[in-house]
C-alpha cells in the first residue's frame, strides 16, 4: 500500500520535523486544525480555477497531517480524542477539496467534471466510512487500494500538472470501485463466520451489538485517519 511506503520513507524527514515543534510546546491537535486551514485555502485555490496553488497547499496541509502524530508523541499528548479530531478534521479537507473543484467547474459550465467531482466527494467519503464499519465488525484488513493518502497523491500530482480533468475520471471510479470491493468482502467474511444476525422469535428486536457502538480509528503516516 502507498500508505507504507510514503511512511517508509518520510518517516525520517517527518520525525526531523517533529524533533523541532515538538520543543515549541505547540499542541499536536493545533497543527491538526492547521491541515484543515491549509486544506480550506486549497479548496479556494481550487474554485478559482489556481490548480497549482492548490497543489502546493495540499502538499503544506499533508505536511501538518504527518507530523501532528509525531509530535504528539514526542509530547506526550497522545489521545483518543487526537486521533478521532484528526479523522474528523480529515473528512471535512476531503469535501472542502471537492466542493471547491466541484464549483470551478460549475462556474465554467462543464457540467460532466462537476458531475464527476461529486462522484469523487461521495467516493472519498464512503471509502473511510465502509471501512470503519467493516472494522467495527471483523478484524482489520487492507482491502483495496484508494485510501486517503493514495487520493491526495493523485491530487496533488494532478493540480501541480493542471491535469485534474484527468484525475476527477480516476477519483470518481476508483474509490466507489473499492467501496463495493470492501462490501463484498465483508459480506463474504461474515456468511463464513456466521457473524449475521438470525432473526428474532415473537418479533423480538436483537440487543444492539456493543461493537456497533465501537468506532474503529485506523492509523495511518498521520494521527489515525481513515
Amino acid at each position: 500500500m502507498l500508505t507504507r511506503t510514503m511512511g517508509r520513507y518520510l518517516s525520517r524527514p517527518v520525525d526531523g520535523i517533529a524533533v523541532l515543534l515538538a520543543p515549541t510546546g505547540i499542541p499536536p491537535n493545533v497543527i491538526t486544525w492547521c491541515a484543515l486551514v491549509a486544506n480550506l485555502w486549497a479548496g479556494m485555490f481550487f474554485a478559482a480555477g489556481r490548480f497549482r496553488a492548490a497543489g502546493g497547499m495540499m502538499m503544506l496541509a499533508g505536511l501538518c497531517d504527518l507530523v501532528d502524530g509525531p509530535v504528539a508523541r514526542r509530547q506526550n499528548r497522545v489521545s483518543l480524542f487526537g486521533e478521532f479530531l484528526d479523522s474528523i478534521l480529515d473528512r471535512y479537507s476531503d469535501l472542502i477539496l471537492f466542493l471547491g473543484l466541484l464549483v470551478y467547474f460549475a462556474q465554467v459550465n462543464r457540467f460532466t467534471y462537476a458531475v464527476l467531482a461529486g462522484a469523487s466527494m461521495a467516493g472519498a467519503v464512503m471509502v473511510g466510512y465502509a471501512k470503519a464499519r467493516a472494522e467495527s465488525l471483523l478484524p482489520p484488513e487492507e482491502i483495496g487500494f484508494w485510501d486517503r493518502p493514495e487520493r491526495l497523491v493523485l491530487m496533488i500530482i494532478g493540480a501541480l500538472a493542471n491535469r485534474m480533468d484527468v484525475v476527477l475520471w480516476i477519483l470518481a471510479i476508483g474509490p466507489n470501485i473499492t467501496v463495493i470491493h470492501r462490501i463484498v468482502h465483508t459480506w463474504q467474511r461474515m456468511a463464513e463466520s456466521g457473524a449475521n444476525p438470525l432473526p428474532q422469535p415473537n418479533g423480538e428486536q436483537a440487543a444492539p451489538d456493543k461493537r456497533d457502538e465501537q468506532r474503529v480509528l485506523t492509523h495511518s503516516a498521520g494521527r489515525g485517519g481513515i
